[in-house]
């Protein structure tokens, strides 16, 4: 057996980098998603205007932040702003990109954040919304990472947090909701998943190395869209590894 290169996390760190593009916007939450975008900045995207929830706005983020609200994300930033600004921002329309995690997601990438079980007598409660709600409903393209399973991977979620696609085609503009904006790509451990045109449904566009399509639908508790041609993804290259241990130093996100 060939011993393995790079792990999982900096896989996903390195595909989720690749979807972000030079001189558009994205906000970002913790963790994965931070990494993300400081390693497309160092990258492909010098250009790429970072956003964060506590008001940072265009930074170069020296090392990663442990929260949205620590003082590097207003490292060298283009403005040193608000909560009320950077949300204000989003519903104008000025964001491109959001990063969000979920907890369950739908086959309409409806994401759950808030509870599991019944809301009145939830067996968990989780973190809630924070600015996943806004930034699910008014950033143009969301991109999700996610663990994926059977529990996860829902073809009811417990409760929507934020809005992907809702019902299905047409349900965000009902909503009063952007109709060019929704869920864009969603990353899981086992690949990568678009949303189709016509359905809205999730469909898959490319698995990761070593992974099954088989894998892939044992996996979810719905039935996923599987076009003909599947591409798939490319492993971090040793620049890109080296940089995401400049960027985490400490193994916060990406571990030893």
């Amino acid at each position: 057996m060939i011993e393995e290169k790079y792990t999982q996390t900096e896989l996903l760190a390195c595909v989720a980098a690749k979807l972000l593009e030079n001189n558009k916007s994205v906000f970002v939450g913790t963790g994965l998603p931070m990494i993300a975008a400081m390693l497309a900045q160092r990258t492909h995207a010098p250009g790429l205007l970072i956003v964060f929830e506590a008001g940072g706005i265009g930074p170069e983020v020296p090392v990663l932040p442990i929260s949205v609200g620590d003082s590097r994300t207003f490292y060298r930033a283009v403005a040193a702003s608000s909560m009320h600004d950077v949300m204000a921002s989003a519903q104008a329309g000025l964001l491109d990109y959001g990063f969000l995690g979920a907890a369950m997601i739908d086959a309409y990438g409806n994401i759950n954040t808030t509870i599991i079980g019944d809301y009145e007598h939830p067996r968990v409660r989780l973190p809630g919304s924070g600015g996943g709600n806004d930034v699910g409903s008014f950033c143009w393209r969301t991109i999700l990472i996610m663990r994926q399973d059977e529990r996860r991977f829902r073809e009811k979620i417990d409760f929507i947090t934020t809005p992907g696609y809702l019902s299905g085609p047409g349900a965000r503009e009902e909503a009063g909701l952007p109709a060019d904006g929704g869920p864009y790509r969603v990353i899981t451990q086992l690949g990568v998943y678009g949303f189709d045109e016509e359905t809205k449904r999730l469909k898959l566009l490319a698995l990761h190395p070593g992974v099954t399509v088989k894998q892939v639908q044992e996996n979810s508790s719905f039935e996923i869209i599987i076009p003909e041609q599947v591409s798939t993804t490319s492993p971090p290259t040793a620049q890109e590894r080296a940089l995401l241990r400049e960027i985490d130093p400490t193994g916060m996100a990406i571990g030893k």
